[in-house]
């Protein structure tokens, strides 16, 4: 992990979901080393997580909780809206599998809806009513995917509720914005996490990062730079956006053939 560091969200607390390994866990130690006090959330034990945010000389702690619990959201909000007050919330937390949609294991089906969207919804509206209550603002990023919108076989669930985080964000930027509580989704392009080994083999991943138009795969700490960037105080201007941040990948790179080795 990178050790710069900078001052941006010092004195905020920030609540980051899924932040035990991957994507969360870049986000956490970007948002500690700008100097925000860390809520580490996941269902598993964040050690790693804490000791990269000692590292870097932030400060943070763990946040165990099921994001599909809405009580158990609901309880953990609050302790920390009572005992710090809440700046920041970045959902990250997601679970997929890859299945035929008419094939799939219908509770692997559910816990993908429940972790990928109803997870989201439950700290997003707990840590709103606490921010509202404040007064002072806020800041959610959602974590979303390019899945909200290209139809991508084998993950349907993935697919639903990617697309309905976004009109979530969406909407609750629209609701939130006279509190002044900013709500932004940002898109990671194919990364490098662990939870990749789930679907492809160290192989596959290599072959295709080479074929992407950046020659590789996203790292979770360019997608955790995106987040630090929309959480800035700096980014005040930045309310109900969409941040894509996968090497172009979504650009039409394959028609390049139309005009290259051309007379």
């Amino acid at each position: 992990m990178s050790s710069e560091t900078s001052s941006g969200l010092t004195g905020q607390t920030a609540i980051v979901t899924g932040a035990a390994r991957g994507i969360g866990a870049a986000i956490a130690i970007k948002l500690a080393a700008a100097g925000a006090h860390v809520m580490v959330n996941d269902i598993l034990d964040p050690v790693e997580t804490l000791a990269q945010i000692k590292s870097v000389g932030g400060s943070g702690e763990a946040a165990i909780a099921d994001v599909t619990d809405r009580s158990a959201v609901n309880a953990l909000v609050d302790k920390v809206a009572e005992e710090r007050g809440i700046d920041v919330l970045v959902t990250n937390a997601a679970y997929s599998d890859r299945e035929l949609f008419y094939k799939a294991d219908l509770p692997g089906f559910d816990k993908t809806i429940d972790v990928c969207m109803w997870g989201p919804f439950n700290f997003l509206r707990r840590v709103s009513e606490r921010m509202i209550d404040r007064g002072q603002g806020g800041n959610v990023v959602c974590i979303s995917s390019p899945h909200a919108y290209k139809a991508i076989p084998g993950a349907m669930a993935y697919n639903m509720a990617k697309a309905a985080i976004d009109q979530m964000a969406r909407t609750a930027a629209c609701e939130l914005s006279e509190h002044r509580i900013r709500v932004n989704i940002l898109h990671p392009g194919w990364t490098n996490t662990p939870g990749e080994r789930k679907f492809f083999h160290e192989d596959e991943l290599a072959v295709k990062g080479s074929e992407l138009p950046w020659g590789r795969l996203a790292e979770p700490e360019d997608i955790a730079r995106g987040v630090a960037f929309l959480c800035d105080p700096a980014s005040d201007y930045i309310n109900g956006a969409t941040l894509s941040i996968d090497g172009g990948a979504l650009l039409p790179h394959d028609q390049m053939f139309r005009i290259k080795d051309r007379p």
